[in-house]
């Protein structure tokens, strides 16, 4: 493939052209107390503090990077390509606790995903000659800064954790297809090859503990909130509640199935520390349980409005018992707040 260049010149900074700040970015809760803030985030100057906010609390990766980095030299990848593992001499000069920080700057998020898209590129064999994969670097850089372009959640959460910083971990389960054999190759690590992909549509049989079954589907989906993505299923196959099984009783029914997963997917945060898990439920229209699926929704936006409901009556009504409280006229001492004498 071949890339030419539109905002960016070759042999320069791609970030050149544009200008960078530093931020701040915080999250309280409603009594004001502080439950995170980040000091001295550098973004560009345009950048809004939304979109300070989502890059600092959402997508910086707060720990495990290596204050000090060394070049993995590949002999079929230009050097200024070359992947990135922790440099262990240097490191263990430092203070154990300065040796493994947090991403500060928005650079080093753009750099590690157009760093990783152009590697694997290259050694996809993408690129046209080494000035074209050069040319598609600096401008995805530019473009990702200037808010012309971005990726999914899962690609800000995972890709390029493994070339830019050498973080891995043991494999959760996760399968690629090679690009030298075309084959699904089981991945050997969490990050080498990542999970940058959104959105999933997963299968359910009618079955409670083997795979592709109902419990089977719980440990796939914790699998790709772990790593920021969503997943969707149609559970149309389960059998309605009072339905025979084949060792004799009867079904629990599909909500009781739903529930479970739904309090899985809400015990999970997507990434780590960053959002809860994305989950989509569908059923057909002529499933038995259909109506009590359909109920579901109603009645947990029902507990909703009584929740508001009470919180207004209960602010209401304890405002007027405080007003009470404050009276002295005709009272003495604590009478004032006895309900027999204070009416």
């Amino acid at each position: 493939m071949h890339f030419e260049r539109r905002f960016t010149s070759a042999g320069t900074d791609p970030y050149q052209a544009l200008e960078f700040r530093s931020a701040a970015s915080e999250i309280r809760n409603p009594d004001g107390t502080v439950v995170f803030r980040a000091e001295h985030v550098e973004v560009p100057t345009q950048f809004s503090q939304v979109a300070t906010d989502i890059l600092a609390q959402k997508y910086f990766r707060k720990a495990g990077v290596p204050a000090v980095l060394k070049r993995v030299e590949e002999s079929a990848v230009p050097s200024w390509l070359w992947r990135s593992v922790p440099d262990e001499k240097a490191l263990a000069k430092l203070p154990e606790e300065d040796r493994f920080v947090g991403e500060t700057s928005s650079k080093q998020v753009f750099n590690r995903l157009a760093g990783t898209w152009t590697y694997w590129g290259w050694k996809g064999g993408y690129f046209s000659t080494e000035e074209d994969a050069r040319t598609y670097h600096d401008e995805m850089c530019y473009m990702l800064a200037a808010q012309m372009a971005a990726p999914n959640s899962p690609q800000w959460f995972n890709t390029g954790m493994h070339w830019a910083y050498g973080i891995d971990g043991p494999s959760q389960g996760h399968f690629y297809v090679d690009y030298k054999t075309g084959e699904l190759t089981r991945s050997a690590s969490a990050y080498e090859h990542p999970q940058p992909h959104a959105c999933f549509i997963q299968s359910v049989n009618d079955d409670l503990v083997n795979e592709g079954g109902i419990m089977d589907l719980w440990v796939r989906e914790a699998r790709l909130f772990k790593y920021g993505s969503g997943t969707g299923s149609n559970f149309s196959r389960i059998r309605g509640e009072g339905e025979s099984l084949s060792g004799g009783g009867k079904s629990s029914g599909l909500m009781s199935f739903l529930r479970i997963g739904d309090r899985a997917a809400g015990a999970i945060k997507s990434g780590g520390t960053t959002r809860r898990a994305a989950k989509m439920v569908t059923v057909d229209v002529d499933h038995p349980d259909i109506e009590n699926y359909v109920d579901w929704k109603v009645v947990e936006e029902q507990k909703v409005a009584a929740l508001v409901a009470g919180s207004k009556l209960a602010q209401k009504h304890m405002g007027e018992v405080m007003a009470a409280c404050q009276l002295t006229e005709g009272l003495d001492g604590d009478d004032r707040f006895d309900p027999r004498e204070n009416r």
